[in-house]
């Protein structure tokens, strides 16, 4: 079998296996079992009540619409067009129907009252970002929409039944224009890939700088923090408008820390990149790590006080909330 390489190699790919440069850190599967035989998980609410709502109308007046669905489910409503980011509607983040982490609260939009998607954004191959059930209905009910995402990830959108001229890749850095006006920009997290068959790290991870016309949003993605990324991430794109954080599943931090930041370090990840208004997420609807359901908003509301921000900058929205700007 040949072993040429599969993909560029650059700071962040040997050619056939992705990583973070500068630090690394692969967890395994003794680590997994010290956390559960040394832990215990608090104990989340079964079900959590959330009254589903239609999206408002789609701006015309080159403003932004940002609505969280839930976990890092958003839609983003603009004149150029509506984009879905990491859409996950079944009822478990997981392989399984039958085991896995479970919803405790219904999607912010249903499904049905989702207007026409033009294009789907998906991170990484995670099952509470890449939800192969939901990309198979989307590919159904909006066949001509556009799915970017990540290299490597090409295969897992075929399998939801993407065709090869809806399918974009993209490496750090790299930019789809969707419309004149109107791109995508895939930026760097520090994280890592797997699912249940295939190797580790053989997909990329990232998050996403989108601008429409003078507004600019960025969708971080799953990330642990990183003094220098997220300054270059501004740098080089400049500071949004709008950044849509993780604060959730960072606890234990021994074994969370590389590759989920806690609610601290999202204001950090907030400051560093120069956002004008932010927006929490990866909390609250499924139960991933050790944390109790509402200990990131607590976290999140504590951690502004002491670097004296005020709330409205960086905001934990319940699901079917929208922001614009």
């Amino acid at each position: 079998m040949s072993l040429a390489p599969r993909f560029p190699k650059s700071d962040h790919c040997d050619g056939r296996q992705f990583f973070n440069p500068r630090n690394h850190i692969n967890r395994h599967w003794f680590e997994v079992l010290r956390w559960k035989l040394t832990s215990r998980a608090a104990v989340w609410p079964e079900q959590v009540e959330v009254m589903p709502r239609t999206p408002p109308p789609t701006p015309t007046d080159g403003t932004l619409a940002v609505t969280w669905i839930n976990h890092a489910s958003f839609l983003l409503q603009t004149r150029h067009g509506n984009v879905l980011i990491d859409p996950v509607y079944s009822d478990r983040a997981s392989p399984f129907t039958w085991a896995g982490p479970k919803r405790v609260h219904a999607p912010g939009i249903p499904f049905e009252s989702l207007p026409p998607i033009d294009v789907i954004l998906v991170s990484h191959d995670h099952y509470d970002h890449c939800d192969l059930p939901t990309l198979r209905r989307l590919a159904h009910r909006h066949p001509t929409a556009r799915l970017v995402t990540p290299l490597g990830n090409a295969p897992l959108a075929r399998t939801a039944g993407f065709t090869d001229e809806h399918i974009t890749e993209l490496d750090w850095w790299q930019a789809h224009e969707v419309t004149e006006g109107f791109h995508v920009r895939l930026t760097p997290s520090r994280h890592w890939s797997n699912r249940v068959r295939g190797l580790r790290n053989r997909r990329l991870w990232g998050g996403f700088f989108i601008q429409s016309g003078g507004r600019t949003a960025h969708f971080v993605g799953d990330t642990g923090y990183d003094d220098a990324l997220f300054k270059e991430i501004r740098r080089q794109c400049g500071a949004p408008d709008l950044a849509m954080i993780p604060i959730g599943a960072y606890e234990p931090r021994w074994f969370m820390e590389p590759q989920h930041c806690n609610p601290d370090e999202a204001i950090r990840i907030h400051q560093d990149l120069g956002s004008r208004q932010s927006i929490a997420m990866h909390w609250g609807t499924f139960q991933l790590t050790d944390e109790s359901r509402l200990a990131p908003v607590t976290a999140l509301h504590a951690g502004l006080s002491a670097c004296d921000l005020p709330r409205h900058v960086f905001q934990a929205i319940d699901p079917g909330d929208t922001l614009c700007v």
